[in-house]
């Protein structure tokens, strides 16, 4: 493949785009001053307007000047000055210690604090605490350096840009690296139509709580107090079904780790506050765990009625069952797993262990007449993703609203199917049909290599996908598409490792390979115990070592 043929100023370009993008579908939310720097940006020179942008998608806010080389922006001073003018960029900012030391090649650290060169020099990772024990006050850096003939030039709307950037994007987990992936056909993404209504903030309020959950992670990430957290999060009432997804998903963190800390009761009260999946589950066991055997039995009955997923109401059955004892309640009676088949090997051990227990029993299992592929979840998701690509990428409000989407916003929320119920009818109806061979052998030839949250394209080659079709029945893939979709974020992984295929005979069977000590996982414990009870060919393969 030629390689892509980039302009110089590509990412100026793509900054701009960004901003236009901004402006047109969030004028509304923007303060006067972002409003104001989009509009001054694009009155400066181009050549300050790139080493802007450089600053920006660069880490850190301070910059030596030595530093910025960028042959198509020439003179960095000269490029500087418009941005010194408007106060994005200073030159003079006060520096801390630990900053300007950062800034500071160790030999230049060494001159400029006065300290003897040589073997015997302390390590740059030692001048801090060396230093710092003076507790200098902060300095511009000719004022700590004067020795150092260079120029910091520091970003002042780092938070500024942060914000634009929360607005493009819709979270602050994707970068301005994004256009630049796009452009070099590293990431390639679906082109689904974005009406400029499209958007995923519909009010400033929306987009300052998405900011204040992002500092209340990034505290908890820095090892704040877990209770000074919560405390901030006390009275937060989130406006949007995004912002409660991502406030639960925190409240989660925080009570595992206090969990995790054997803080029980806090944990306790953690939970109880945090509706993310799995928060129900762990408030049983951190109950049980501080020997509330009577509150963990009784919301572990509540939980059975109405589980929110399959693996809730595996968790909570096992819970049951060890509760049961502790409350003096009978102990309920085991739910029968319909049995999957079995394989025992005993292998020969390799002196290099290069190859992983799964490609061992595939090699050994393999024949040009019942050809075994190492699949584990990538397959079915794959087909699932083929089959169903018009419906995830269907042009709904809110779910998509950037260019760089690799799936729809809300494809973890429970609505995600019923939003698109009959657009998954449809694609169902294909295999009802027959005519879905046709319809995923068109798919993954014009969207080969397209961002997908299902389709892992270097695996699905043809020789795979020609066997798959022909072998795996059509009732047996609506069995697996349509518990895929019951819990996406669950049930696309646990999958069986290994699939076999006996073309001249249109049948296959699925493998999960365990080695030597290696047990059941549960959401392969859910899937085994589907395709089992629907009489899919599905065997379990335990491989013991010869001469151990």
């Amino acid at each position: 493949m030629a390689e892509p043929n980039i302009p110089s100023f590509y990412y100026l370009q793509n900054f701009l785009t960004a901003l236009l993008w901004v402006q047109a579908r969030y004028a509304d939310l923007l303060s006067a001053e972002e409003l104001g720097f989009i509009r001054e940006f694009q009155q400066l020179p181009q050549p300050s307007q790139a080493l802007l942008v450089r600053m920006v998608m660069r880490k850190g806010e301070h910059f030596r000047a030595s530093k910025l080389h960028y042959a198509e922006i020439g003179d960095i001073h000269q490029a500087a000055t418009p941005l010194c003018n408007t106060g994005w960029v200073r030159p003079d900012v006060e520096l801390h210690l630990y900053e300007v030391l950062a800034l500071l090649r160790k030999a230049e650290a060494l001159r400029a604090f006065d300290l003897p060169a040589g073997p015997r020099s302390p390590s740059k990772a030692d001048l801090l605490p060396l230093l710092s024990s003076d507790q200098p006050a902060p300095k511009t850096f000719q004022q700590w350096c004067p020795l150092v003939d260079d120029l910091v030039y520091s970003l002042t709307i780092n938070a500024l840009c942060e914000r634009l950037r929360l607005l493009f994007f819709g979270n602050l987990e994707q970068s301005w690296a994004e256009f630049v992936l796009a452009d070099l056909g590293i990431f390639r993404y679906e082109q689904v139509p974005i009406a400029e209504e499209s958007r995923g903030f519909a009010s400033r309020a929306e987009v300052e709580q998405y900011l204040y959950l992002w500092q209340c992670r990034a505290a908890f990430d820095a090892d704040e107090p877990i209770e000074a957290i919560l405390a901030q999060l006390s009275g937060f009432e989130p406006t949007s079904a995004y912002l409660n997804s991502r406030h639960n998903r925190l409240l989660f963190k925080l009570a595992r780790q206090l969990e995790r800390e054997e803080r029980l009761p806090e944990a306790v009260a953690a939970y109880q506050r945090c509706g993310h999946p799995g928060a129900r589950q762990r408030l049983i066991r951190t109950l049980e765990k501080q020997h509330d055997y009577h509150a963990a039995h009784a919301l572990a009955l509540a939980a059975r009625q109405t589980p929110e997923s399959d693996t809730e109401l595996q968790l909570v059955e096992r819970a049951i069952k060890r509760l049961a004892a502790k409350t003096g309640q009978p102990r309920p009676a085991a739910r029968p797993e319909p049995p999957a088949g079995r394989i025992d090997l005993l292998l020969p051990r390799e002196q290099s262990q290069a190859s992983s227990v799964e490609y061992r029993v595939r090699e050994h299992l393999h024949s040009d007449d019942a050809p075994v592929h190492y699949v584990e979840n990538g397959l079915i998701n794959s087909l699932f993703g083929l089959l169903c690509w018009e419906a995830i990428f269907a042009p709904l409000p809110g779910a998509f609203f950037h260019p760089f989407h690799s799936g729809p916003v809300d494809l973890h929320e429970p609505e995600f199917r019923l939003r698109r119920a009959e657009l998954f009818d449809n694609c169902f109806a294909q295999l009802s049909s027959g005519d879905y061979h046709n319809v995923i052998r068109r798919t993954w030839q014009d969207k080969y290599g397209i961002q997908s949250p299902f389709v892992f394209w270097g695996l699905l080659d043809q020789a795979l996908l020609d066997q798959a079709l022909h072998c795996l029945p059509a009732a047996h893939l609506h069995i697996w598409f349509d518990r895929l979709l019951a819990d996406i974020r669950a049930n696309r992984t646990g999958m069986p490792d290994l699939i076999q295929f006996w073309p001249a005979e249109q049948r296959y069977r699925m493998i999960e390979v365990k080695g030597p000590g290696d047990r059941l996982q549960d959401n392969q414990r859910r899937w085994l115990a589907v395709c089992a009870q629907h009489a899919m060919p599905v065997d379990v393969c335990y491989v013991q070592w010869a001469n151990t």
